[in-house]
């Protein structure tokens, strides 16, 4: 038989047991999948790198078998040979990180974020995905290193690379400084728990939640639907928010600014009613309280909790509506006002010179004891030893009698004067 005639039968031969072959994991795949889901999944997963590398294996065999190791008959058979190599490494890669990943799902499997506690399956997760990707550049680069070493002239070629590791390890190493540091940064995140996926966090002033982490940067989902692409350094050297760092139960606020004739005790009340008409509410906490009294209003805050950052942002925004709706309705007095006292203006009413002296005489000196204290300041001037020019002209609005004889200064010594 003519070669060419029995490589074509080999390789239709080939085809068939593929196919067979093929058919058989189909079946057994499917029977194992009525008692477990694991197996579903891992048919689904694994099935076209599983029939690429069954293919490849048989149809190198029908070639082998058919083309015999004839250098002069066939000079491209060696050629043919390694072709079939490199593809069977690069199927065998690609099936061993379908299997990896498969393995990896199933453990996450088990963790799931959907629930209100879960900040444990939010770490494994992340921790899950990091060495994931770290699996993945692990077999990529064991078959890229496989394929290069079945090319000869490699063992030749290698003495001149290491001895130009050194200055290529430099140039490397300062082309690559900021993809190095996010790829360890990347690590750190994963395995220190600082973020990880579905976290709540506040970065730059967005609030979003981590949608996913890589080795070298991380995606926060923001809350309109935005996507913020971060460095993984980012986190690791810049201070944020993270809202659900221990858990995901969180603490809000509403505040109001209302009129004095507003009532606390009925506010509270009103708030017991709302809450326990919302599934939003996880039941921790409820406080109403007026935290201000001044500038004619009454600021009051409610604190309320519940499950995660979604639930609180809607029980906040529930309960304003709520409260609101029940101020307008029963108690409209309670809206804040501005209050503004209008005064017509008076003139000034003027005053004699005397007043001051009386108003101050009698406040401080009252009664006949004050009258006799008065005296000794409202009495005559002594005017010896003063020339006549600097006596000043007498005024009849501060004439005062003259001091009694029996002046208790009589006793004292002689009169003041210089």
């Amino acid at each position: 038989m003519a070669p060419l005639i029995r490589l074509l039968v080999a390789v239709g031969f080939a085809l068939l047991l593929t196919a067979a072959t093929a058919l058989v994991l189909h079946l057994v795949f499917r029977a194992l999948a009525r008692r477990g889901r694991w197996a579903a999944v891992l048919s689904r997963r694994t099935k076209h790198p599983t029939r690429t590398v069954l293919l490849v294996a048989f149809l190198w065999t029908a070639f082998a078998s058919s083309i015999r190791p004839d250098a002069r008959l066939y000079p491209w058979r060696d050629d043919v040979t390694h072709g079939f190599l490199i593809v069977t490494i690069a199927a065998g890669a690609w099936l061993a990180c379908e299997l990896a990943i498969f393995l990896e799902d199933l453990g996450l499997h088990r963790y799931r974020v959907d629930v209100p506690d879960n900040r444990v399956a939010r770490r494994i997760r992340t921790q899950v995905l990091i060495i994931r990707r770290l699996t993945v550049v692990v077999v990529v680069v064991i078959a890229v290193g496989s394929i290069l070493l079945t090319f000869r002239g490699i063992e030749a070629a290698g003495a001149s690379v290491l001895a130009s590791a050194g200055l290529i390890s430099v140039i490397a190493g300062i082309a690559a400084q900021s993809t190095l540091g996010n790829v360890f940064a990347g690590m750190q995140l994963a395995f220190s728990g600082a973020v990880r996926v579905d976290d709540v966090v506040v970065v730059e002033q967005q609030w979003g939640r981590i949608e996913e982490i890589t080795l070298t940067y991380v995606v926060v989902h923001l809350w309109d639907d935005r996507r913020f692409m971060l460095p993984s350094t980012y986190f690791t050297t810049t201070p944020f928010e993270n809202w659900t760092r221990t858990s995901s139960e969180l603490l809000g606020s509403v505040d109001f600014d209302l009129d004095w004739r507003v009532s606390p005790g009925q506010m509270r009340t009103e708030l017991d009613r709302i809450l326990v008409t919302t599934d939003l509410w996880d039941g921790r906490t409820k406080v109403l309280q007026v935290t201000d009294a001044v500038n004619g209003l009454v600021h009051v805050r409610i604190l309320v909790t519940a499950h995660d950052a979604p639930g609180l942002f809607d029980l906040r925004c529930y309960v304003r509506e709520e409260m609101i709706a029940w101020i307008q309705r029963t108690h409209p007095d309670a809206l804040p006002l501005q209050r503004v006292m209008m005064v017509d203006p008076t003139p000034d009413r003027p005053r004699s010179r005397r007043e001051p002296s009386t108003a101050t005489s009698s406040a401080l000196f009252g009664g006949d004891e004050g009258s006799d204290r008065a005296a000794l300041f409202t009495g005559p001037i002594q005017t010896s030893g003063i020339r006549p020019d600097q006596i000043p002209p007498a005024d009849a609005a501060w004439q005062r009698p003259r001091r009694a004889p029996h002046d208790p200064r009589d006793a004292s010594g002689p009169a003041a004067g210089p």
